[in-house]
């Protein structure tokens, strides 16, 4: 479990399960939240928020669930065909052993290509 203790009571008194992403992280929203007239006009947003499964990494978050948390969409996302060309979400893989490295990349024990003959180092004069 990756929430503080304050925030497993806060969810526990008040929160409402919305919905569970394919890695597990769960979504909530306040219970019986009633928008209220903060000034200027405006109206007071509902309070959404995520606890992750396992540790908190902020790119784990699917896009859909990452627009709903941000109130671009009022609704949750809701299950949907994938399309073949569709790559499933990856969190970011930097500083892991997943990361991305070029060919030639020192960290795999590469080496890189020769240079071509068209490279000239600058030198002062």
């Amino acid at each position: 479990m990756s929430a503080t203790i304050g925030t497993l009571i806060m969810t526990w008194l008040r929160g409402e399960l919305v919905g569970q992403d394919d890695f597990g992280n769960r979504y909530y929203r306040l219970k019986g939240f009633k928008p209220e007239r903060v000034g200027g006009g405006r109206f007071s947003r509902e309070r959404r928020w995520v606890i992750y499964n396992g540790a908190p990494e902020a790119s784990k978050v699917p896009p859909e669930w990452h627009a709903w948390l941000h109130h671009s969409f009022a609704a949750p996302p809701e299950a949907r065909q994938r399309y073949a060309w569709e790559k499933p979400h990856q969190p970011n893989l930097t500083g892991t052993p997943l990361a991305y490295h070029p060919r030639g990349s020192v960290l795999l024990g590469g080496h890189r290509a020769a240079s071509t003959g068209d490279y000239e180092p600058w030198t002062p004069e």
